[in-house]
C-alpha cells in the first residue's frame, strides 16, 4: 500500500499563472494508490507544477538543498493552500528529483572551482600545485557538500552515472519519491537502469514514487499508474492510448513514411 492515495487542487480561480495551468485546473480527486504514478503532458500542461506542489506539502528535501523559499517554488507556495491530501498511511519521508536542481548542483560545484582558480592564480610558480589544489578543494563548499550528501565527487561520472548514483544515495528506505523528468539526464540504457533499481527497491520497501516525464521507457514500467494531461483534461490511461508512446511507436516503426507525412501535413507545428 503506498503513503499517498490521492489529492486535489481547488482553487478559487482560474487566473492567471500559476491558477491557469492543465494540471491545476484538472487535478481533482486524482487517484495515486499506487506504487509508480506518472504524469506525462506537452511542455506547459503543468506535470511538473503537480510534483512541486506535492513535494512543497511533504516538506521533501531536494538536491539544491535551499527548502521551499526559493524562487522556483513561487507557483507551489501559491498553491499549497488549495492542495487536499488524502493518505492511506502518513509518512513524509523521501526525496525531491528535479532535473534543474541536478544540473545546478554539478555546475556550482565547476563555477566555484572556476572561481578558486582565478583567485589562486597569482600562486602558481609560487607556491607547489598540491599545495594550491588542497587550498581549492578546502575552500570548495559545494564540492563539500556534494561529498557529505552523496558519498563522494560526481565529476568523474557520466551526467547519467551521478543522477543514478545521487538517487541511489538518497533511494534507501521506505519514502515517497517524486522524479521530475529524470529523463533529462538519462540515456534510454540508463532509464532502464532506472526501473530496475525502482523494482529491486520496491521489492525491498514500501515506498511511493511519484514521476513527471516525457519518456515511454519510464511509463512502461509494470503496473504504473498513467495520467495524460492536456488543455482538455487530466486522464487515467493504459500505455497504449498515451500520446507520448503512440507518436514514438508510429514514427519507430516506419520514420520514414511519418517524415514524409510530416511534410504534407500544412498543421505540422515548427520546431
Amino acid at each position: 500500500m503506498p503513503y499517498l492515495a490521492r489529492f486535489s487542487l481547488t482553487p478559487p480561480r482560474t487566473h492567471p499563472f500559476p491558477y491557469d495551468i492543465p494540471a491545476v485546473r484538472f487535478a481533482k480527486g486524482i487517484d495515486i494508490e499506487a506504487p509508480v504514478t506518472c504524469f506525462v503532458g506537452d511542455n506547459g500542461m503543468g506535470k511538473s507544477t503537480l510534483l512541486e506542489v506535492l513535494a512543497y506539502r511533504l516538506q521533501l528535501p531536494h538536491m539544491d538543498g535551499s527548502g521551499y523559499h526559493g524562487r522556483g517554488f513561487v507557483a507551489a507556495r501559491k498553491l499549497l493552500p488549495y492542495l487536499e491530501v488524502e493518505f492511506a498511511i502518513e509518512r513524509t519521508v523521501g526525496f525531491f528529483f528535479r532535473a534543474e536542481d541536478f544540473g545546478d548542483l554539478l555546475n556550482s560545484v565547476d563555477r566555484q572551482d572556476g572561481r578558486l582558480h582565478a583567485q589562486l592564480e597569482d600562486l602558481h610558480g609560487e607556491v607547489p600545485e598540491h599545495i594550491i589544489a588542497a587550498m581549492k578543494d578546502s575552500a570548495n563548499h559545494q564540492l563539500h557538500r556534494v561529498r557529505k550528501d552523496y558519498g563522494q565527487e560526481l565529476q568523474g561520472f557520466s551526467h547519467g552515472e551521478a543522477y543514478l548514483h545521487i538517487l541511489q544515495q538518497q533511494v534507501r528506505g521506505p519514502g515517497i519519491y517524486l522524479l521530475d523528468e529524470p529523463e533529462a539526464a538519462l540515456s534510454p540504457v540508463r532509464q532502464l537502469a532506472l526501473l530496475h533499481f525502482m523494482q529491486t527497491h520496491l521489492r525491498e520497501h514500501r515506498s511511493q514514487f511519484i514521476i513527471a516525464t516525457h519518456a515511454p521507457i519510464l511509463m512502461a514500467f509494470p503496473g504504473a499508474l498513467l495520467y495524460e494531461i492536456t488543455m482538455d483534461g487530466m486522464e487515467r490511461k493504459p500505455l497504449e492510448q498515451m500520446e507520448h508512446y503512440a507518436l514514438t511507436k508510429a514514427f519507430l516503426d516506419a520514420p520514414a513514411r511519418f517524415l514524409r507525412e510530416l511534410d504534407r501535413d500544412p498543421h505540422t507545428p515548427e520546431p
